[in-house]
């Protein structure tokens, strides 16, 4: 290991090394991090990183440098939320072919309930439809599910016990976001045209959960919620 890599380590952290005490470089542990989540179809989440990287390795520092190897090049190293990939460099998407059968865009009602979900989480369906002041119907929401941007969160701790909602790591890899609070303010969204028209003088825009901890009159959700959603066969039973 040169003087180089020893110094890029955080303070205190031994020569990461394998069951066999083998000890690696940094550079060797980047190269062994850059193959693990190229040969993912999947982002690669930290933890999955760090069960297969030799013992003692930092995980987000290893990802940070080689995120900013690839920064300059035509596929950069992103990471959202605590999982990393591969993406095109954004100023190089108008080179990719778009495929013929693209998804078709999602409709005025699926954008509308899915902002709604990504800034007000955990909602629950009533919350989503006093906001917008109409029905949601359950196609709206399972099409976004299928998307795979929306997911059953827990259940609220009253009456009726309804299902919580929320934002899911697919979303933000789709939309190139790191976390949650990287979605547009008030002034991103006016700057972008996305709010027109004469605003309310105390119209806000929600700030979003920094987290997936459940919140406090929350519940996680079961097996048997996932049952009784129709999410899942009963237990001992196969789906068709």
């Amino acid at each position: 290991m040169t003087v180089s890599d020893r110094d890029e380590r955080p303070a205190g952290q031994q020569d990461p090394a394998d069951a066999s005490g083998e000890t690696f470089s940094q550079a060797e542990i980047e190269r062994l991090a850059e193959a693990l989540v190229f040969a993912s179809a999947e982002p690669v989440s930290e933890a999955f990183l760090a069960e297969r990287l030799p013992r003692g390795t930092h995980v987000p520092s290893v990802m940070h440098r080689l995120a900013e190897v690839y920064a300059s090049r035509g596929v950069n190293l992103v990471r959202s939320g605590d999982r990393w990939a591969f993406r095109t460099a954004a100023d190089l998407s108008f080179v990719i072919r778009k495929d013929e059968n693209e998804a078709r865009k999602l409709s005025r009602a699926a954008l509308e309930v899915l902002a709604i979900i990504a800034y007000h989480q955990p909602v629950t369906r009533a919350e989503i439809e006093d906001i917008r002041g109409v029905q949601t119907s359950r196609g709206t929401l399972d099409v976004l599910m299928e998307a795979g941007w929306v997911r059953f969160r827990g259940r609220r701790r009253t009456p009726g016990r309804p299902v919580t909602l929320g934002t899911s790591p697919d979303f933000l890899d789709h939309f190139g976001l790191e976390e949650l609070r990287d979605l547009p303010g008030l002034e991103e969204l006016k700057g972008a045209g996305l709010l027109s028209g004469r605003i309310p003088p105390n119209f806000q825009v929600p700030l979003p959960g920094m987290s997936d901890d459940f919140a406090e009159d929350e519940d996680p959700i079961t097996q048997m919620d996932l049952e009784e959603l129709g999410l899942l066969a009963p237990s001992g039973e196969e789906q068709d």
